[in-house]
This record gives C-alpha cells, sequence and structure tokens, in this order.
C-alpha cells in the first residue's frame, strides 16, 4: 500500500474507531497511562495498528470474533515482532467490560520495562 493510501486509511479507521477502541483510547491518550504516548490506529510497516507506543515498542490490538484462529493474525504478529514490537491482544469484550483489568495489564507490561524506542519503519517496508 503506498504511503498516502495508508495514511488515508489510517485516518478513516480513526473516524471509524469500535466502541472497545474508544475505550481504551480514552485511557491511552494524553499520556495518562503511566505517561507514555499512545498513537491510534498507526501505520507500521505493511499494516495499521490499533494502538502503539513507540517508546516501548508495544502495539495493543483489540480482537474482535474474525480474529479467532486467524491466519493473517499470526503473520502481522511475526512481523511485528522482527521489527522489535511486542504485541499484547485484547477482545473487544474485555475493553468494554473491564477497561480497568486491560489498562491494569497494560500498565504492569510498561511498568516493568525500560523504554526502548523501536526505529520508525518506512510504509510499506516488509
Amino acid at each position: 500500500m503506498r504511503e498516502g493510501r495508508k495514511t488515508g486509511s489510517a485516518r478513516a479507521l480513526r473516524r471509524r474507531m469500535t466502541e472497545a477502541e474508544q475505550r481504551l483510547w480514552y485511557w491511552l491518550r494524553g499520556r495518562r497511562l503511566l505517561g507514555c504516548k499512545f498513537r491510534r490506529q498507526h501505520p507500521v510497516g505493511p499494516y495499521i495498528v490499533d494502538f502503539a507506543c513507540l517508546e516501548y515498542g508495544l502495539v495493543i490490538e483489540l480482537d474482535g470474533s474474525q480474529h479467532l484462529d486467524a491466519a493473517a493474525d499470526h503473520v502481522r504478529d511475526a512481523f511485528l515482532k522482527r521489527e522489535g514490537f511486542t504485541v499484547m491482544r485484547f477482545w473487544n469484550n474485555e475493553a468494554l467490560s473491564d477497561t480497568d483489568k486491560v489498562c491494569d495489564a497494560v500498565a504492569q507490561w510498561l511498568a516493568a520495562r525500560p523504554r526502548v524506542p523501536v526505529r520508525p519503519l518506512r510504509s510499506g517496508t516488509q
């Protein structure tokens, strides 16, 4: 996907966030979680991730039922891992019904690690 297309797609996804993404974004935005900067619907290589904290190399994905045993998710996670990211996945219903638990899990992960910026990729890099 070309740079401009991916940026446009990311912008469109930001405007159409799911209810679960909106709820979690409330707690991630504005450095509300341990002072960490998160980006939403952020392009990383050929993918657009739900949330990314580049300071810690963390990607957070919220999944619905379409992600049950999705082979594409394994390929995507492997790519992100090769690029130095850790991927935390949560179900949409977890983010909706137990937002505190999701935020606590993310905060515990962040607190246990030093800041290690991940080098940014150019869009389309694989």
